[in-house]
Order: structure tokens, then C-alpha cells, then sequence
């Protein structure tokens, strides 16, 4: 069945070229509200073809909306086995996101469908969301702002005060774990503070002499580094790598940083080493379920700021990613897809 349907599936590929005579394409976003809110167009991805947008959904609402449809899109709606079996007219799955492991991508290749992603689209503002959760741990900016407004300036003795000291970045190490488009533009800015900068990568990219960046295995990363930041894709290899051995490695005074995934780190053993003072703080825009669990022991961690997953959606970094979205499909339609995950 699988294999008839691969047949059936490249047989019709000819026919959602653009073109008078034919059919209609029908594309149906899964999960839009959080690449759009409001505030970006469909217009470009609506002329396409027949296009229904939903703001989210579950499985069943997935399977049940995307029975006729031949183009799918989704952010973070999963497509597994079992649903891409349910839809036998789907041909290609837009993911709306760098990281694809909400598609079951070996499914999807033996049904002949297309899954296409959305790289770098977010550098810049995930690397800007990294050094601000650095300088919110340094500088303490929000509490020191919230005490003004609730009045301990105006009934301060003094001309200024602090609620937390506040350290300078200059002269620190900051340890870098993947070396990456986001984990090289985090290290620049850091580096344009005066930090120095070391890095530790398994994967093919790692630095160069020019970039002035000194490569050392992780256990001496952790070691030396003031402050570390996780940068690495979720692999079997990097599930929980940051976990209590590791912790244990890390300075007392040391910060951790994750902008990158969730389950990079074992939640238990950080919450356990920031509670006891074993490291001074952590700032995560990633937890390893989303939205978290109540009982996730992170949020009410000791010296822990932990910000809803939003370093990638700043409206620029949207609209980058809207317009690649549209330019996969289109490609997809034309006979010669772009961005294809392997």
C-alpha cells in the first residue's frame, strides 16, 4: 500500500504545476498563530492555491483538517507515522522552523512526500535573546526596574542602589557549545564586550584560526568557562548532555545559558544545582516540554529566568521565515523543491 501510494503520489506531481487547466492545490496550516498573530500576510501563500489556515490544533483536528489537502504546513503540530498514514492526498510538509523532528521524515520519504525546512532564518535574533538573558543575569535590569516602580528609589537614603551585584563581562570566558550559525553570532557579540571565547562542537562545523576562538574538549569547557551557552541540535548524543556530572564540573560562579533545546538538559539535576548554589545561575528560553509542565522544577529554581520559547520571533525574524515558507512551496510546485531535510 505504502509503495502504490508513492507511485500515485509522483504520478501526480505534473498536475499542481501552475498553469489554466489546473487543479487547485489545497494547503492547510496547521498551527499559524505563533509564525503569525497578526501582524504578517498569508497573501503570498493564499495565491498558491486553496489555503486554509488554522491558528492551532490537535492530532485528531490534524488529521481530520488535512484529509484533502496535498500541502501541509506546520510549525509545531506533529505529523507522525500514523498521521501521515491517515492523509492520503498529502505531497509535501512544510515546516515553518529550522529543527523538523515534529515529522516523521523517514514516513514521509516512503510515501513520497516532500518535507521541506526553514534554515537560519532566526540567527540574529536568537543570538540577540542569548546575551540579553546574559545581561539580565549580569545586570538585573527587570528587578532593578520593578523596585523603582514600586517605590524603593523614591525611599532609598542613598542616590542609587542594587539589588544584586552586578558583574562586568569584560575579561570573562564564555564557553560555547555548538559551533553553529547562532552559537558564532552569539560568540561575536560577546566577544565585541570583551569576553573570551572558547567553544567545544561534535559536528563538522567548528572554528578556524580566523575567528579567534579557542577549541577545547566539553568537560574543559564547562571548567573554565564564566558563562556557558548551549548552541547544539537535540541529537541521541546531546539529550541531556548538560546533567549532574557535568553541572558538578561548571564554576560556582559560573551562568548557563540555553537558547537552543530543551532537553539539552537534564531539568532535574540543574533545578537541584541552582538550588543548592552548586552553579549561580541559569536563563533558558527552551524546556524540554512546551508549554511546561506544572510541576517542571525550573520556573521556581533559584536564580533561574526562564522566557517562553520567543528568541526566534521577533516580526523580522517572522517575516524572514514567512517568506521562505512561501518560497519552499513554490519551489515544491514547480517541480524543483528547495530547503528538502534529509
Amino acid at each position: 500500500m505504502r509503495r502504490q501510494r508513492e507511485i500515485t503520489l509522483f504520478s501526480l506531481a505534473p498536475e499542481i504545476q501552475d498553469g489554466p487547466d489546473s487543479p487547485c492545490m489545497k494547503i492547510v496550516v496547521l498551527d499559524g498563530h505563533t509564525l503569525n498573530p497578526g501582524d504578517l500576510s498569508w497573501a503570498d501563500l493564499e495565491a498558491l492555491g486553496e489555503c486554509v489556515i488554522h491558528p492551532r490544533g490537535t492530532v485528531r483536528e490534524t488529521i481530520e483538517r488535512a484529509a484533502d489537502a496535498d500541502a501541509v504546513i506546520t510549525n509545531k503540530a506533529p505529523l507522525s507515522d500514523e498521521t501521515i498514514a491517515a492523509l492520503p492526498r498529502l505531497r509535501y510538509i512544510g515546516v515553518t522552523a529550522t529543527g523538523y523532528n515534529i515529522v516523521d521524515v523517514a514516513a514521509a520519504r516512503a510515501a513520497g512526500i516532500t518535507v521541506t525546512n526553514v534554515p537560519a532564518y532566526g540567527t540574529r535574533s536568537v543570538a540577540q535573546h542569548t546575551i540579553a538573558l546574559l545581561l539580565e543575569m549580569t545586570n538585573h535590569v527587570g528587578a532593578h526596574g520593578d523596585a523603582v516602580r514600586a517605590g524603593e528609589w523614591v525611599r532609598s537614603p542613598d542616590w542609587c542602589f542594587t539589588l544584586s551585584p552586578i558583574s562586568e563581562l569584560d575579561g570573562l570566558t564564555l564557553g560555547i557549545i555548538g559551533w553553529g550559525r547562532i552559537g558564532r553570532a552569539a560568540a561575536a557579540i560577546a566577544a565585541a564586550m570583551g569576553m573570551k571565547v572558547i567553544a567545544s562542537s561534535r559536528g563538522t562545523s567548528t572554528p578556524k584560526p580566523d575567528d579567534k576562538v579557542e577549541r577545547v574538549p566539553l568537560e574543559e569547557l564547562l571548567r573554565r568557562s564564566d558563562v556557558v551557552s548551549l548552541h547544539c541540535p537535540l541529537t541521541p548524543e546531546t539529550d541531556r548532555l548538560i546533567n549532574a556530572d557535568r553541572l558538578a564540573l561548571m564554576k560556582s560562579s559560573a551562568l548557563l545559558i540555553n537558547t537552543s533545546r530543551g532537553p539539552l538538559i537534564d531539568e532535574a539535576a540543574l533545578a537541584a544545582a541552582l538550588n543548592a548554589g552548586r552553579i549561580a545561575g541559569a536563563a533558558l528560553d527552551v524546556l524540554s516540554s512546551e508549554p511546561p509542565a506544572p510541576d517542571n522544577p525550573l520556573p521556581a529554581a533559584r536564580n533561574c529566568i526562564v522566557t517562553p520559547h520567543n528568541a526566534w520571533a521577533s516580526q523580522s525574524a517572522r517575516a524572514r521565515l514567512m517568506r521562505v515558507t512561501e518560497d519552499n512551496l513554490r519551489a515544491f510546485i514547480g517541480g524543483s523543491p528547495i530547503n528538502v531535510v534529509s
